[in-house]
């Protein structure tokens, strides 16, 4: 019984460990996913208040890739991708703090309506909805690897939507919203003298 006692301790032992949850114990370099629908909006509001200069704000469409950095947050929202830049562009603009510069792809203005079906109708309501937005387009690889770089530093909020038409995600960066370039360069030029 004496040789017995600490295989079967050391038996109850493993198969307590396999079966537990581990909660908390998650590799420190995997992606923060949130993959339940429906409570995004809040989501956004909270993490809206700790996100400042320099942090990104994605919305996209479904075959976004998952990326890997642990600083990029992840939520399925469910919901339709023009509904939720709405909804991102009016926590953004409510929020004293930041103001967004908007990227595009610059694939969007080739992708035929032919092979993608609704494109022509998505681009008509993004263009009213970011009407009057700093905005740029840059090639899809460079903004993915725009983010890889920014999320070494700074966390990025990723809303994946149901959204099956390509290049059509739409990349927040936010900036201060009580200091813009040209007080910054003011200050810069005073600081010189």
């Amino acid at each position: 019984m004496k040789k017995t006692f600490p295989i079967l301790l050391l038996l109850m032992v493993l198969f307590t460990d396999c079966n537990s949850p581990q909660i908390g114990n998650e590799p420190k370099d995997s992606p923060a996913i949130i993959p339940q629908i429906g409570n995004w909006q809040q989501e956004l509001k909270e993490q809206l208040a700790l996100l400042g200069h320099r942090n990104w704000v994605l919305v996209v469409d479904a075959a976004y890739p998952l990326q890997s950095k642990p600083a990029i947050k992840t939520i399925n929202t469910g919901e339709d991708q023009i509904y939720v830049v709405k909804e991102v562009i009016e926590a953004i603009e409510k929020a004293p703090h930041v103001y967004p510069v908007v990227f595009l792809d610059k694939e969007i203005d080739f992708v035929p309506e032919k092979e993608a079906k609704g494109i022509g109708v998505y681009k008509k309501e993004l263009d009213h909805l970011l009407k009057g937005k700093e905005l740029s387009k840059v090639l899809h690889e460079e903004l993915i690897a725009t983010i890889d770089e920014a999320a070494k530093t700074f966390n990025i909020l990723v809303l994946k939507t149901n959204m099956t038409i390509p290049y059509t995600s739409v990349f927040f960066r936010l900036d201060c919203g009580y200091w813009g370039a040209k007080q910054e360069n003011k200050m810069r030029e005073a600081m010189n003298k």
